[in-house]
C-alpha cells in the first residue's frame, strides 16, 4: 500500500483506533523539533500546543490593530469637531494644519485652494496639470515625492521631503483644492498603505473649506 492509500483508509474509518486502542501507545513519531521519537499522543499534544500559539499571537495582532484603529478615530474625531467649529475659512486652514501636525505628527502639512480662497496664503497659482491631476485621483495618492509641483509648497523643508500623501479636495465631484501631507521618512507615506483614514479626513477638509468658498 502506499502512504496515500493508508490516509485514505484511516480518513473513511474514523472508528479505527477506537477498535485498535491499544496500537496508539505502540506507535511512536519523531518530535517535531527534532531529536528523539515521541508517542503519537504526545504528538497531537504538541501540535495543538502550536496551533494555540498561533491563535494566540494572531489574536494579539488582532487587538494591536483595533487599538491603533480606536486611537485613529479618536485623532479623526477630535478633528471633525475642530472643523466644524470654524467660523470662517482661516479658522479651517489652522485647524486643519493644528491637527494634522500635532495630532496624527505629520511634520509638514501644505493646502493649496484655486476657487474664492480670498486671498489667504494657500490661495496661489496651481498649474493646470497638477489640477487635472487632482481631478483623476480617485483616491489618495502614497508615496514617493518624486520631484511633484506640490512638494515645493513645503517651502524649505521641501528637498527633505521622502514621501507623501496627495489628497484632492472636492465639492459635488469637483476638485478645488489639493490637501498635502510630507514626511522626511520614505516609510511613511507608502503606495500599499491603507488610505480609508486619509479620504475620510479629505471628505471632511472638503466639506468644511467648502462652506466658505
Amino acid at each position: 500500500m502506499k502512504a496515500e492509500d493508508v490516509a485514505k483508509f484511516l480518513e473513511d474509518n474514523p472508528a479505527f483506533f477506537e477498535q485498535y486502542a491499544d496500537l496508539l501507545a505502540q506507535i511512536y513519531v519523531p518530535h517535531p523539533h527534532g531529536g528523539r521519537a515521541i508517542p503519537l499522543s504526545e504528538r497531537q499534544i504538541l501540535s495543538l500546543r502550536d496551533k494555540t500559539r498561533a491563535v494566540e499571537s494572531k489574536l494579539a495582532e488582532l487587538i494591536q490593530f483595533g487599538e491603533e484603529n480606536d486611537a485613529i478615530g479618536e485623532k479623526v474625531h477630535r478633528l471633525a469637531l475642530a472643523l466644524l467649529a470654524a467660523g470662517d475659512l482661516s479658522a479651517v486652514v489652522t485647524a486643519l494644519r493644528y491637527h494634522l501636525r500635532e495630532d496624527f505628527a505629520v511634520p509638514h502639512v501644505a493646502l493649496r485652494l484655486w476657487r474664492g480662497s480670498n486671498g489667504l496664503e494657500e490661495d496661489q497659482r496651481v498649474s493646470e496639470e497638477l489640477r487635472s491631476y487632482a481631478a483623476r485621483l480617485q483616491h489618495p495618492y502614497c508615496g514617493a515625492s518624486n520631484g511633484s509641483e506640490a512638494i515645493a509648497w513645503f517651502g524649505e523643508a521641501a528637498p527633505h521631503v521622502r514621501s507623501c500623501a496627495l489628497m484632492p479636495l472636492r465639492e459635488r465631484g469637483e476638485p478645488f483644492g489639493l490637501l498635502a501631507l510630507g514626511a522626511e521618512d520614505a516609510e511613511r507615506f507608502y503606495p500599499e498603505m491603507g488610505t480609508l483614514y486619509l479620504e475620510r479626513i479629505g471628505d471632511m477638509a472638503s466639506a468644511a473649506l467648502a462652506r466658505f468658498l
